[in-house]
């Protein structure tokens, strides 16, 4: 069942053109970026890149919000790794996605970096978004 949205927020606009050769922009110009097949050596990102950073940024918000909520202190130097993986199932008649995020929380104990990635993940909106459909595994390093 889908959710409706309650309240809005923020909505992003971006343009693009070209697909996977081309190009995206923002409406407000903080956003401009040449767009390349990956492994083709080409200038530019990838869609799959671009997930990686949005996700990334999301879930350490998320851990930031799970953090007030459970009274642990996430440490100023977070930092997550993204490997967002293209494939293909069903005898590669299908695309897919796959996410590991390697969550670093330094300094804080096994019991609170499992609990801050635990209720991050079931509150950040990208987790949500992919839950169900897209294979998420976590590393707490």
């Amino acid at each position: 069942m889908i959710k409706t949205t309650e309240q809005v927020l923020y909505t992003a606009h971006t343009h693009t053109t070209g697909g996977r050769d081309g190009g995206g922009r923002s409406d407000d110009g903080a956003l401009e970026v040449k767009l390349s097949t990956p492994g083709s050596g080409r200038p530019g990102t990838n869609p799959e890149q671009l997930f990686g950073v949005g996700y990334s940024a999301c879930f350490i918000g998320a851990m930031q919000l799970a953090g007030a909520k459970l009274g642990i202190r996430p440490p100023a130097d977070t930092a997550v790794d993204a490997a967002v993986s293209l494939g293909k199932t069903d005898g590669g008649s299908r695309y897919l996605l796959s996410v590991k995020l390697s969550v670093s929380l330094p300094g804080l104990d096994d019991t609170q970096k499992r609990a801050l990635v635990e209720t991050a993940h079931q509150t950040c909106p990208y987790s949500h978004a992919i839950r169900d459909n897209v294979e998420v595994e976590f590393e707490i390093v």
